[in-house]
């Protein structure tokens, strides 16, 4: 018996052993993970910190989600395909830029799919049906990693609103229960207010569903987030496929704006990366410690599509603007 339970143990130490290389192969620093990722948003649920990014490959490839959960911001665990275009059904390719919230006891997965077009731009194609349908999508779970199953069973949104193309969507909770989704594509951004339930949009008093909030030099991927009563909005600039991607930012006291661009604090560095965009924040529960999550594209790069997701401390001035991010190789593992 003695014998037995020994072996038992060395078994059961093995197994942790190697399930902790699987799990946790990436030493700390950036990227964070092994693969190509792009379009990360950072989020707590529970007690863990989440990275929610896009697989980045081709549009035909880029068909389903991993995620990557952590308790400390340095070790990450990888959640293979929590979400991919076998549940989506109207989802046929390119699904990316997820967004994902807590609601009372589910979890709701946001997501553009398809890169739906207009006859008028230049990148619609009559023989491509893809791109005639799609947008933004939504998700269920009652786990942060999944499985998720669709939510509607169609687009949540696949209109044109003020010219913005239906993608890139970021979901925010006010101080006031009150949800919104920030979204757009082609230099435009929307705000509209969902419904509790998500099933939809309720109107502004002027009847519209949604009004445009695009600050000067906007492209794509807003994202906001509250600190000391302000509103801080910061969104993507220059080409996604190459080295003028860069963050810029605006602050402003309401959720609507107006929001008047402050500056860039995100951009290529030579002697780290280029191509740096599409970012989100993690702020750390109780303190004042904020984390800036973002993809770039490494020296040298081989590949429009590759790109790896990296998180760097995000700092602030005495008068509450942001310093310039200074991208690096350690991460959030070295001291501040």
């Amino acid at each position: 018996m003695l014998v037995f339970n020994l072996r038992f143990i060395i078994l059961l130490i093995i197994f942790q052993l190697i399930y902790f290389q699987e799990v946790f192969t990436q030493n700390p620093g950036n990227p964070i993970s092994e693969g190509w990722y792009a379009d990360p948003e950072g989020t707590v649920l529970g007690d863990q910190y989440w990275i929610f990014p896009t697989y980045s490959a081709k549009y035909e490839e880029q068909t389903f989600f991993d995620a990557f959960s952590s308790i400390d911001m340095i070790y990450w665990q990888k959640h293979s395909n929590i979400l991919d275009t076998s549940a989506i059904k109207w989802a046929k390719q390119a699904m990316w830029a997820p967004s994902v919230v807590q609601n009372k006891d589910k979890y709701y997965f946001f997501f553009s799919a398809n890169d739906i077009q207009r006859p008028e731009r230049e990148g619609w194609d009559e023989n491509n049906p893809i791109n005639h349908s799609g947008g933004i999508g939504i998700a269920v779970a009652s786990n942060p990693a999944g499985p998720y199953k669709d939510y509607l069973g169609k687009p949540l949104l696949s209109d044109f609103y003020n010219d913005a193309q239906p993608i890139d969507q970021f979901v925010f909770k006010d101080t006031d229960g009150q949800w919104y989704i920030i979204y757009g594509g082609w230099s435009h951004c929307n705000i509209g207010k969902l419904k509790d339930d998500f099933t939809g949009f309720v109107e502004w008093p002027d009847g519209k569903l949604f009004h445009e909030i695009t600050p000067e030099g906007y492209v794509e991927g807003p994202f906001i987030f509250l600190r000391n009563n302000k509103y801080y909005f910061m969104w993507s600039e220059g080409g996604w496929g190459n080295d003028t991607y860069k963050v810029a930012y605006a602050i402003s006291d309401k959720i609507t704006g107006p929001y008047t661009k402050i500056g860039t604090i995100l951009e290529s560095d030579a002697e780290v990366a280029t191509g740096a965009g599409h970012n989100s924040v993690i702020k750390s529960p109780n303190s004042d410690d904020y984390y800036i999550v973002y993809h770039r594209r490494p020296i040298p790069n081989e590949g429009r599509d590759h790109r790896v997701t990296c998180v760097d401390w995000l700092y602030f001035n005495e008068d509450g603007t942001i310093k310039e991010v200074k991208m690096t190789f350690e991460g959030v593992g070295e001291e501040r």
